[in-house]
């Protein structure tokens, strides 16, 4: 696979088109992090939000001893709730361990519900059983969308003990619900889940049915 022009990317990045700035951090996928990360940087105080956007995204998939700091500062002090949402984001992709703290810090402080649900989903990512407390207290949020990213995040970290609890959602009237649910017991080779996801197979709604199909399956498999 030919390798990109990085010049040219690097031109591509400081042209007045944003559509050709979105262009050029689109072909950094081909690139290595440490020749990526220089170029993302150029246009991370860009004037359009879709580029500022893009390049947050990117620090967290091309990731360098540079791009924990910057993702903890944007999710700190970044004034568009926005490219907060996306730093948090990007920490989950980044898998760094030391996001931990700022991504519990910006669930319980930020006023935004997308930044927490960001911030929810990259606890889920990062795998920690110490997110389970603040998950769980995500269950109670009145925005479906946290209850959403919790479910799936509790059943990411293995959190057995909150079984129990994420089991009053199997008769939620939203569908997504009941599919993050299925989805998230999944990891918990448990009777009561076995149980549960035995009734979810059920679902009127085919993607919840095949969801809990599928974690019967996994849960065979690996028994």
């Amino acid at each position: 696979m030919e390798q990109p022009d990085l010049d040219k990317i690097a031109n591509q990045l400081e042209s007045p088109n944003s559509k050709d700035r979105l262009l050029a951090l689109t072909s950094l996928r081909q690139v290595a992090p440490e020749d990526a990360v220089p170029l993302i940087k150029k246009v991370l105080d860009d004037e359009i939000l879709p580029v500022r956007s893009m390049a947050v995204f990117a620090l967290g998939v091309k990731p360098t001893p540079e791009c924990y700091p910057i993702l903890v500062n944007l999710l700190k002090a970044d004034e568009d709730y926005g490219i907060r949402a996306d730093a948090a984001g990007a920490l989950g992709y980044l898998g760094d361990i030391r996001a931990f703290e700022p991504l519990v810090r910006a669930f319980y402080e930020d006023t935004n519900w997308l930044v927490r649900f960001s911030a929810a989903v990259s606890l889920g990512n990062l795998k920690d059983i110490r997110a389970k407390e603040v998950l769980l207290q995500a269950l109670d949020s009145e925005e479906i969308i946290l209850q959403q990213a919790a479910i799936a995040a509790l059943g990411e970290i293995k959190a057995t003990e909150s079984v129990d609890r994420i089991l009053d959602f199997a008769g939620s009237e939203d569908w997504l619900v009941r599919q993050r649910l299925a989805e998230a017991l999944g990891n918990f080779n448990t009777e009561k889940s076995i149980s549960a996801l035995k009734f979810l197979a059920k679902d009127i709604h085919p993607q919840v049915s095949q969801a809990a199909s599928i974690s019967l399956k996994n849960l065979e498999q690996n028994t």
